[in-house]
């Protein structure tokens, strides 16, 4: 609904277009690469989901806000995107269980954000010109002024955004009797991924980033995972180098999302940013190992090379998305080390493909190494 009480926003973008419209949460400026996310629903653990870290999101549906927020549905401690753009927002809200309103998180977290615009047309402007820098403003309507502010604002390409969101501290989660111990690099981990692997039988010592291997080596894990998290993998050359370690010692590896280009580095594949990237959560992904299909959620503007991909005498191509025919997934040959591009915990998304997480427990007891069987039974997990 129109809330004409709010004052007036502007929406800049790097290539002139303006769009005009309401404040939503907090009175300011933000600046970040601006994107959009299809899914319909899920807008808290969208906006907590660290690798959105330095970017404003667009959300394609109509309506945010009705539902409130809950307790227990974020992704992360905090609210990560940069800036927030939305069609219609809603500041009457309505759930059993909500603890609050999406526009009093805003504020109390300072994101700003920007409502009453045709985020259809917007839409489709980042899908034909591409993503690119944008600035959200409520305090200053100085096109000029803003213009020169968001020239300075630095690309996505080249950004290493990880050390913003990783843990300073590592911390563990689970049972301490329970029959894996997973080593988890945080690269911007969403909660739903640790939940994943609780679930299953693990016990998850999460490590920053610039943890060293004989500080996880210690905790004497069973196997690793490389988390999600944003930001350009080609500029993490450290990252690229502990992978490579961690894919050396023999231990089952899996990646997800970062975790998964960081993994392709580490193999000599190189990563490349994609025209407007991957979100949302029905995209559609082919599993090549065993001929089916999976609906998945995702949240990527980098990919594995796919020339790159196919010369590597080392690495199997294992799933790809039917949309672009892009990299989905990898194994390396004859390792019990896997990844794939998109997010298989979900959280928001289905569940199609949380069987990797217990293909991932499998090759902690043996010998399998990837995905060959979506029967096998997986437990739902309910954010909250």
């Amino acid at each position: 609904m129109l809330v004409s009480h709010r004052p007036i926003a502007v929406l800049l973008l790097a290539d002139g277009t303006v769009f005009t419209g309401r404040s939503i949460g907090a009175k300011g400026i933000t600046v970040g690469e601006i994107c959009f996310n299809t899914g319909m629903t899920g807008y808290q653990e969208i906006f907590t989901d660290p690798s959105y870290t330095g970017q404003i999101m667009t959300l394609a549906t109509a309506h945010v806000g009705n539902y409130g927020v809950k307790i227990g549905e974020e992704e992360s401690d905090r609210i990560r995107i940069a800036g927030l753009v939305v069609k219609k927002f809603s500041e009457v809200w309505s759930r059993p269980g909500g603890t609050g309103s999406l526009d009093d998180l805003l504020k109390q977290q300072g994101v700003v954000g920007i409502s009453d615009i045709d985020t259809r047309k917007l839409v489709r402007h980042i899908r034909d010109n591409g993503a690119q820098n944008a600035l959200i403003s409520s305090s200053e309507m100085d096109l000029t002024v803003l213009t020169k502010q968001l020239a300075n604002a630095p690309n996505m390409k080249g950004l290493e955004l990880s050390s913003v969101v990783s843990t300073r501290e590592a911390y563990t989660v689970g049972d301490q009797n329970a029959p894996h111990r997973v080593a988890l690099v945080d690269f911007g981990v969403k909660a739903n991924i640790v939940r994943c692997l609780v679930e299953r039988g693990c016990q998850v010592r999460v490590f920053p980033m610039t943890a060293t291997m004989e500080e996880m080596l210690s905790f004497q894990p069973h196997g690793f995972l490389l988390s999600n998290g944003p930001g350009d993998p080609g500029a993490m050359p450290t990252s690229v180098s502990l992978v490579r370690s961690i894919v050396e010692s023999g231990l089952p590896v899996f990646g997800i999302c970062l975790g998964h280009q960081l993994l392709a580095e580490s193999q000599g594949i190189g990563t490349e940013k994609m025209y407007h990237g991957h979100r949302g959560i029905n995209h559609p992904i082919k599993n090549l190992v065993t001929g089916h299909d999976e609906v998945t959620s995702q949240n990527h503007g980098f990919v594995a090379n796919r020339g790159d991909t196919e010369k590597s005498a080392n690495v199997e191509i294992t799933h790809v998305h039917l949309n672009d025919n892009s990299i989905a997934g990898i194994q390396l040959k004859g390792r019990p080390v896997f990844s794939v591009q998109y997010h298989p915990e979900a959280g928001p998304g289905p569940y199609d493909a949380r069987y990797l997480f217990d293909q991932f427990v499998a090759n902690m007891r043996g010998p399998l190494l990837v995905p060959t069987d979506r029967s096998i039974k997986t437990t739902k997990t309910v954010n909250a």
